[in-house]
């Protein structure tokens, strides 16, 4: 399902037009974005958690050079799904 069928499906069930229902979508990613970047969580209960997950340094290869090269410590955005999330897709895959 793309961003488009998103904002259809979203105007279709609740009759706003859809350029509104676009100017929320985008206006809601920007704001979990910017979040996430300000090392912000954002929770959604009964959805799930946008986190902000530490990577430790590591030591990785580059093998086509043969020399090793350190990775530095970063942070990366993750979406973590809600109990009831998790639960109502695995009873739909289930059938």
């Amino acid at each position: 399902m793309t961003k488009a069928d998103i904002v259809n499906e979203i105007a279709k069930n609740t009759g706003v037009d859809k350029a509104s229902v676009l100017a929320t979508v985008e206006s809601f990613m920007e704001i979990v974005k910017d979040s996430l970047a300000n090392k912000e969580n954002v929770y959604l209960r009964g959805f799930g958690s946008f986190i902000v997950k530490k990577r430790a340094e590591k030591t990785a290869r580059n093998i086509s050079k043969n020399t090793t090269i350190i990775i530095p410590a970063h942070n990366i955005p993750a979406f973590k799904p809600a109990k009831t999330f998790v639960a109502q897709v695995k009873d739909n895959t289930n059938k």
